[in-house]
């Protein structure tokens, strides 16, 4: 933690009565907050989490182990309860919480300020702390890249990112954002990804090979989990440098040598309208319009980049990036299948798109990859999977009611992976197209021939010189 802001918190609140605490959360920085933070804080009761957002992750113990018990008197012996925040004014009154802090990202802010008005209603203050208190500080060098939104393109920036330093001969380890969906969080406290057999021995979800399977594929070692103290000292023993592959559009757990915050080109303004992704904006270094290639004319994107240079008041660097998809289908033996054959699997066909979770739920966007690469191939038909949906899938789409032709690789436990793979064999098509990053042939089975939608980042030569020039810093450390 900041040495400096942590002193002059706990020298400022040394005199001031106790308050109760609910913090927050979705299983990501709520835990962080609350270990690098509140739980030092001598005037600070945290009472419980509350979760969000993602399915399942409620009715979990945060252990006793992971408390600092050992730095505040043992105020937490038995851990901490983690409820369902459509409880919330429940709970504060069960618990005499007088203070709510959110920790949480990707949220509007009129969800953020219907969050205050739940808390305020009963009498309970609504807080948002700064990143500052609750950075870590790295022995190494730090690229942080954060986003405006989810579903930006911050892995495949991080990937690009960790390619050109690789290239430079530095060492480098990605870590990232939060992801521990498991019951048992003591034993996701420090996890360390190399190769692929990993995933299975951490038993990850869809949504965690999402971000870690690409990263593993391209030689990056990974780490992930709910101690980022521990596992900040561990990635430090590994690399030069540390690459934080942020989640959602939160911001970064270690303080930075350099930021850089990806904005989406198709969801233009988005960047003043959700937390935190805004805070990411005004702290970064430089920012990266992403998927520009996919407007109807490039002249939008320079203007997008104007108004985000209005917005902040500053004349901070601003480049444009390509997400570039192209197709990967393999046949029955496992054989990499050429062009034309690839091409015949969708030209004229009627298709079903699965497309990245997260991305088309809490992200907002009605599509992704998937999507592009049907419509780029010609497929005749894109079909919608609403009527085949099963279990948790049929409530997915009540809640998103903005997804009609995409069906989103949802799977937070066995149960929703199963509920995924009965409702892709149910409807019917001639082929699956996935944009999900991960090969999803490997968690379920499609029951039809399958194309792999795979992406990347692309900048131009003068875009990647203000890229290498943002990045200058790390080799002055």
């Amino acid at each position: 933690v900041s040495k400096v802001n942590t002193k002059h918190i706990l020298r400022e609140n040394s005199n001031m009565a106790t308050e109760k605490l609910i913090i927050l959360g979705a299983a990501g920085r709520d835990f962080h907050d609350f270990m690098s933070y509140w739980s030092l804080q001598p005037n600070v009761i945290v009472t419980c989490f509350t979760s969000t957002q993602i399915p399942g992750i409620g009715g979990r113990l945060f252990p006793p182990e992971m408390c600092n018990n050992d730095k505040n008197e043992n105020r937490y012996p038995n851990g901490l309860m983690i409820y369902d925040q459509n409880d919330l004014e429940a709970l504060i009154e069960e618990h005499g919480a007088t203070m709510c802090a959110l920790a949480y990202s990707d949220i509007s802010y009129d969800s953020v300020q219907n969050l205050a008005a739940r808390v305020n209603s009963k009498g309970a203050s609504f807080i948002q702390i700064p990143p500052a208190l609750t950075q870590l500080h790295s022995l190494k060098p730090v690229v942080a890249i954060c986003a405006t939104r989810t579903g930006t393109g911050k892995s495949q920036t991080t990937r690009a990112i960790a390619d050109y330093l690789k290239k430079k001969g530095k060492k480098v380890v990605v870590v990232r954002h939060p992801m521990p969906y498991g019951k048992n969080l003591l034993k996701q406290r420090c996890q360390r990804y190399e190769v692929l057999e990993d995933l299975v021995r951490y038993k990850c979800t869809i949504e965690e090979r999402e971000e870690y399977e690409l990263h593993i594929e391209e030689g990056n070692l990974l780490y992930a989990g709910v101690d980022y103290q521990m596992i900040l000292r561990e990635a430090e023993r590994d690399a030069d440098i540390i690459l934080w592959d942020g989640g959602n559009n939160d911001f970064c757990f270690f303080k930075p040598t350099v930021t850089i915050c990806v904005a989406d080109a198709l969801r233009e303004g988005h960047e003043e309208h959700y937390y935190p992704g805004e805070i990411n904006m005004r702290m970064a270094d430089l920012v990266m319009i992403n998927k520009v290639n996919s407007l109807r004319s490039s002249e939008l994107a320079s203007l997008q980049a104007q108004r985000i240079r209005d917005f902040l008041g500053k004349d901070i660097p601003i480049i444009l990036g390509k997400s570039i998809v192209t197709p990967e289908a393999r046949g029955p033996t496992g054989q990499l299948l050429g062009d034309s054959a690839v091409k015949d699997m969708v030209y004229g066909k009627n298709v079903l798109v699965i497309d990245d979770g997260p991305t088309l739920t809490h992200g907002g966007m009605p599509f992704g990859a998937g999507f592009v690469l049907a419509k780029q191939m010609g497929a005749a038909e894109i079909v919608d999977p609403r009527q085949a949906a099963k279990g948790s899938l049929v409530g997915v789409f009540q809640k998103f009611q903005h997804l009609e032709k995409v069906l989103p690789a949802m799977g937070y436990d066995e149960h929703q992976i199963k509920d995924l793979e009965e409702t892709v064999r149910g409807v019917d098509c001639d082929c699956v197209i996935t944009g999900t990053p991960i090969n999803l042939e490997n968690i379920i089975d499609v029951g039809k021939e399958c194309v792999r939608a795979r992406y990347c980042l692309q900048l131009d030569e003068q875009n990647m010189s203000a890229l290498e020039l943002a990045l200058k810093p790390l080799f002055a450390v």
